[in-house]
């Protein structure tokens, strides 16, 4: 079993920024503890450079827990074959840990993404990854715990990300 985390970020549109985190182990991905770090100023949107954005987030949310062995994110780890970074990759190089990104729509450049279907689900995720194969990745996510596309992991971290936390 790894230690496996799940990130997510909102930014309400009063402002600020509310990073939250999961953490469970992979493989299969029951959610073990939920963490939720707000954050009073966040930078700007910036297009192509939306990791500057993300990472400080990210950080508030991995603060003061347990450390965890890889990392699940919101979209791409790289965008395209050639390995054009996405927040993955950034998150990659800045935490050192292992880094599955899990997009629910299709990137044009994107072609190397492993399309996984879950569920009942005729629209696929598209699966990206750095420090493990994309193929092993995908697994990870076609074995996560929920019975629909998304991941019962990520559909949580996204409501607790929004302020959702029942």
């Amino acid at each position: 079993m790894m230690r496996s985390g799940a990130v997510d970020v909102d930014y309400p549109a009063a402002g600020g920024g509310r990073a939250a985190l999961v953490v469970g182990a992979l493989p299969g991905f029951a959610v073990a503890e939920e963490h939720v770090a707000w954050l009073d100023e966040v930078e700007p949107y910036v297009p192509g450079q939306f990791y500057l954005r993300e990472l400080p987030a990210i950080r508030a949310a991995l603060a003061g827990v347990a450390p965890v062995e890889l990392l699940i994110v919101d979209g791409y780890v790289d965008l395209d074959p050639g390995g054009r970074p996405g927040l993955g990759a950034h998150v990659h190089e800045a935490l050192g840990v292992p880094v599955i990104g899990v997009a629910k729509t299709a990137f044009r450049a994107a072609t190397h993404a492993v399309p996984v279907l879950r569920g009942v689900a005729t629209k696929p995720l598209f699966v990206t990854a750095a420090g493990l194969s994309r193929a092993e990745a995908a697994e990870y996510v076609r074995g996560m715990g929920g019975a629909y596309r998304m991941p019962e992991a990520l559909r949580r971290v996204d409501a607790l990300a929004r302020g959702r936390e029942h």
